[in-house]
């Protein structure tokens, strides 16, 4: 059975302690030595269940012969958490008895027949292991860009094959960044709410109430609670760090109350966007739709959006993104493949609206728009049926943002739950300008957290607006012609 312990507080309440004498004792150390002495147990222990002891009753082990234990991380400093503590949890009696050979980054034991060693994210040197037991070290951060997410696959599939175990470990995460740990969170979720199958996950979380205070009286109360048995965590100094100005509230509410929170300055958090989420929504060929474009060219994403006018449920069509690592060297956009995607739309569905931001994509949008302008509801202000340029004037396109910003907080918005669009709406970060509220990337424009699908929304919602104030229908050409 594969294991997934969501590790949030610092500290745990439970001892674990194998064989007197032969393992150190734990008492209020945290987290990374009680993995520590896991990792142990699994190297050398009786880590695999035999029978019941006829007698007692008490479920009786046995060492796996061949034990392979990984400790993994995105960097090798994350590893050493929890390898730097084997040293002072091995006893003489352990190492003699066991006939340890113990490394910086690798343990050996009973003349090399079980290991131990640290692995970072060179996913495909892990591809075929054969690892009885691995560590997943701060899953909070392990996104795409520093291959987190191949990382876990590949130990997923390594342990299905053996019929192994691994135990994922994490502080709260960042919404929106799309982490493992934050796709963990929320598989835990859909399986608890009966929206997937429960496939073996273990979950453990201790988490301050969301509306707990940042006050030193109710701080005084709560970290206790959150840091278990880590009694070395002193609440005045945490206390301080929380009340200091200088820092984020939203810092110190993952970082100490183990909270899931966004940053003060984005826009949305999961609350805003989970909530809309349509439990089997499903885009079908001629239902009729608005669509929403934002293009790039390199290092931005290109995205299409569409939202049904029924329902106005939103839907992706379409995105394309630079690959990380070597893969996205030289990378750009498919644009053949984005230009397909845009006849299909129009193939398959009975589209009303299309509104698609022009910079970078202008002689392709000419080409939409003097193909299928001509028998779209609701047409673009401009120099076509289509173009809407983002660039033209920040009041409009603030004016337009504000009003996908009301339908989302009204939960007037709905969307089919797709995983990229949600990372996107979860990265746009507010913008306040002399007109209102605007949007644009945490970290600037550099920033890889990227937000285009959020903009092709944006455009797509703005379709959907101009449609139900000042769109007229018009009647469908049957092909029939009356003569008298």
């Amino acid at each position: 059975m594969r294991f997934i312990l969501w590790w949030y507080a610092v500290g745990h309440r439970g001892r674990f302690i194998y064989r007197k004498g032969v393992l150190q004792r734990l008492k209020g150390w945290g987290k990374d030595p009680l993995v520590a002495v896991m990792c142990l147990i699994e190297l050398v222990g009786p880590s695999r269940f035999i029978h019941f002891d006829p007698k007692t009753g008490d479920p009786v082990g046995a060492p796996h012969p061949q034990a392979w234990v990984q400790v993994a991380a995105v960097s090798r400093e994350q590893t050493r958490n929890t390898m730097t503590l084997f040293p002072s949890l091995m006893s003489k009696h352990f190492i003699a008895t066991y006939g340890i050979k113990a490394g910086a980054e690798l343990i050996r034991a009973n003349g090399g027949r079980q290991r131990l060693e640290a692995v970072t994210s060179s996913y495909r040197a892990l591809e075929g292991g054969r690892s009885t037991f691995v560590v997943l070290n701060e899953t909070h951060h392990w996104i795409r860009g520093n291959n987190g997410h191949q990382m876990y696959e590949t130990i997923d599939g390594n342990a299905t094959k053996k019929d192994s175990r691994y135990l994922a470990i994490t502080n709260a995460y960042l919404p929106g960044e799309d982490s493992v740990g934050e796709r963990m969170r929320e598989a835990f979720d859909k399986i608890r709410e009966g929206r997937a199958l429960d496939v073996g996950f273990l979950y453990d979380s201790v988490e301050a109430h969301p509306k707990t205070p940042l006050t030193p009286e109710a701080l005084r109360i709560v970290i206790p609670k959150i840091r278990g048995d880590a009694v070395w965590l002193r609440v005045d100094t945490i206390i301080q760090s929380v009340l200091d100005i200088t820092l984020s509230p939203a810092r110190s509410r993952r970082m100490w109350l183990n909270q899931i929170v966004a940053d003060e300055d984005a826009l949305f958090g999961p609350e805003n966007w989970v909530p809309l989420y349509v439990e089997g929504a499903t885009l079908k060929p001629g239902d009729e739709i608005v669509m929403g474009f934002d293009g790039g060219k390199s290092d931005d994403s290109t995205g299409i959006v569409a939202i049904r006018t029924s329902d106005r449920v939103a839907f992706v069509l379409g995105l394309w993104e630079r690959p990380d690592g070597p893969a996205g060297d030289g990378w750009e956009v498919d644009r053949s493949a984005v230009d397909s995607a845009v006849h299909d739309a129009f193939r398959v569905f009975n589209v009303q609206g299309f509104y698609a931001d022009v910079a970078l994509w202008e002689s392709f949008i000419e080409d939409w728009a003097a193909t299928y302008g001509e028998g779209l509801t609701v047409k673009a202000e401009g120099r076509n049926a289509i173009a809407w340029d983002m660039r033209q004037s920040l009041q409009r396109v603030t004016r337009a943002h504000e009003r996908l910003m009301r339908s989302i907080f009204d939960g007037k918005l709905g969307h089919d739950g797709d995983l990229a669009l949600r990372r996107h709406v979860l990265n746009a970060h507010r913008r306040v300008n002399n007109y209102g509220i605007s949007f644009g990337k945490a970290g600037g424009r550099e920033s890889p957290r990227k937000v285009d699908l959020y903009a092709a929304l944006m455009l797509a919602h703005e379709a959907l607006y101009d449609l139900r104030t000042r769109g007229k229908k018009t009647r469908a050409r049957t092909g029939r012609g009356y003569f008298l």
